[in-house]
């Protein structure tokens, strides 16, 4: 389907470039020269007051990205590859991308969910056809896409190991990007690393654990910046960005930078 004027209203709010100061305090932003679009699921999406403490990774990259670089987190709850270019998303982003700006591609999570028609994606097929349209969008205008495989559920066996939650996906698209040419940040990778690190109780303060619900997908602020650094020192890595465009990578964030806005905005 195709979006409504109040959702394309939504995604253009969504596109506006925020600065952050040292204090991490959201400031006017100058004239940017160049942005870095976000195309995925709830994992990298902007949280509203009313969904708090539960943060997207999305929320948090700014911190680690130079004042010059802005972020424009287009990431929506519950999206697949499909359904967030069915619903015109794309088309969104590709309407406001220009030469020299970024598009990184994040989905797999609900991909996965083979009983939900309008979302599920097979890994070696559609899947990688759905991301081939991001890859081509950007490219024709001039812009970068990255590909970031599934940022990893927080899920361990009875030996206290982390356990990879998304079956194929992240392995079509490691291939679709040694296919296609397309720098590819391993966050699934990364993530069930960092996990396996951390064990089975302390990742508990990495995700939604609250009072009233145990939730091993999404992130609180701790996490969803621990995985914002990933992805920044990913991006530096595998050089999409130069050393001048990242900043704090060995840094302290402290959790009070992290805001969600009132959801009467969104």
């Amino acid at each position: 389907m195709s979006l409504t004027r109040r959702q394309v209203a939504v995604a253009a709010l969504g596109a506006v470039p925020v600065a952050f100061a040292a204090t991490g305090t959201a400031q006017a932003a100058p004239r940017r020269t160049r942005t870095l679009y976000i195309a995925g699921d709830s994992t990298a999406a902007q949280k509203y007051s009313d969904a708090a403490p539960e943060t997207g990774w999305g929320m948090a990259l700014p911190f680690f990205l130079r004042q010059d670089l802005a972020v424009a987190n287009h990431a929506v709850n519950g999206r697949s590859s499909k359904s967030f270019v069915d619903e015109g998303r794309l088309d969104v982003i590709l309407g406001a991308i220009r030469p020299g700006d970024f598009l990184l591609i994040q989905f797999g999570h609900n991909d996965e969910k083979t009983a939900d028609p309008a979302r599920f994606t097979e890994p070696w097929t559609t899947y990688q056809d759905y991301l081939r349209l991001y890859i081509d969008g950007a490219r024709a205008r001039g812009a970068r896409p990255v590909l970031a495989t599934s940022v990893e559920r927080r899920k361990f066996d009875a030996s206290g190991n982390a356990v990879p939650t998304h079956g194929d996906y992240p392995a079509a698209m490691r291939a679709l990007a040694t296919a296609e040419g397309v720098a590819l940040l391993d966050i699934q990778a990364l993530s069930l690393a960092l996990w396996q690190k951390l064990g089975v109780e302390e990742t508990k303060r990495y995700f939604n654990w609250t009072a009233t619900e145990q939730d091993n997908t999404h992130f609180n602020p701790p996490g969803a910046i621990a995985v914002a650094r990933l992805v920044a020192g990913e991006l530096l890595h595998r050089r999409v960005l130069a050393p001048r465009d990242v900043r704090r990578l060995d840094a302290e964030i402290p959790e009070s930078w992290i805001t969600w806005p009132s959801s009467a905005t969104a």
